[in-house]
């Protein structure tokens, strides 16, 4: 394992930059496309929910993209000395709309940088914060968690996951194809390889498949909650669990009390995102 210098990383702490981009029709179309009838109904020239995180993707040049397919490391974010990353979770406080034609800027700020040694050897933490603002104010504030795992070893046992909830409950059942991976990763511009790329998923990383995209769950889930609960959460919080394979229908499912939403995406009987939604702001 590469030695971390973890003051060397949260040096990263406290950068900051804007970048922008425009809620199009276009752009509105191709999500809907994707994700529909998995959506939410909004009001008449609103953005679908979750649309956010389409917005600005990060458009390195080919000659500047690290093994994994990512903007090589070392740019806005700390160059942490781990192959292996994923989307850890996050949290979306929905302070407004956002509306078909808004011009967008995002605010993003390299929030914290810390490591742990968890159950599958090191890991590296890497907490991203962004506000969405448009002419009309602030829209969205978004915490994004990104976590950098070791390498995989030949025949390294998957750890054990966590059983889906053995009740019935009503779920949206949505089917893991590779065009539907494909789609996701265009409309977000993520060349992460492990996406669309099998050889590379399983021999390099090694997963049994491809990977389903993170914000592509919890989108399914922001759009569920708000389904259910009949508003959009101020407060919606999502934490990965265990990665899910593309191949077969995963389960985006969910139950309300009292004005919180308690949902889960679920594939052959594991847990792969969990996720809490609020009406009201704590």
């Amino acid at each position: 394992m590469p030695e971390i210098d973890i003051d060397h990383l949260r040096g990263w702490i406290g950068r900051t930059r804007d970048v922008e981009d425009s809620v199009t029709p276009r752009l509105v179309a191709e999500y809907r496309a994707t994700l529909a009838p998995h959506l939410a109904p909004v009001a008449e020239g609103e953005a679908p929910l979750a649309l956010h995180w389409c917005l600005a993707p990060e458009t390195p040049a080919a000659d500047a993209l690290g093994p994994d397919g990512h903007a090589a490391k070392g740019g806005f974010l700390p160059p942490v000395p781990l192959p292996r990353r994923m989307w850890a979770g996050g949290e979306v406080e929905t302070l407004a709309s956002l509306r078909i034609g808004d011009r967008v800027v995002r605010r993003e700020t390299v929030a914290d940088v810390a490591v742990k040694v968890g159950r599958t050897g090191t890991l590296c933490f890497v907490t991203v914060r962004h506000d969405y603002l448009t002419e009309r104010g602030p829209a969205i504030r978004d915490r994004q968690d990104i976590v950098y795992r070791e390498a995989s070893r030949p025949g390294e046992p998957a750890p054990p996951p966590k059983p889906a909830p053995a009740e019935e409950v009503p779920n949206w059942s949505v089917e893991a194809n590779s065009v539907l991976l494909f789609r996701y990763s265009a409309m977000t511009f993520n060349g992460h390889r492990f996406h669309y790329d099998h050889p590379y998923a399983t021999q390099v990383e090694g997963y049994p498949g491809l990977v389903v995209h993170g914000p592509m769950q919890a989108s399914l889930l922001l759009n569920l909650a708000a389904a259910r609960l009949g508003r959009v959460p101020a407060r919606f919080r999502y934490r990965g669990v265990s990665p899910m394979i593309a191949g077969s229908r995963f389960a985006v499912a969910g139950l309300c009390e009292d004005g919180t939403f308690r949902g889960w995406t679920a594939a052959g009987g594991a847990v792969c995102m969990e996720a809490e939604a609020e009406i009201q702001r704590h």
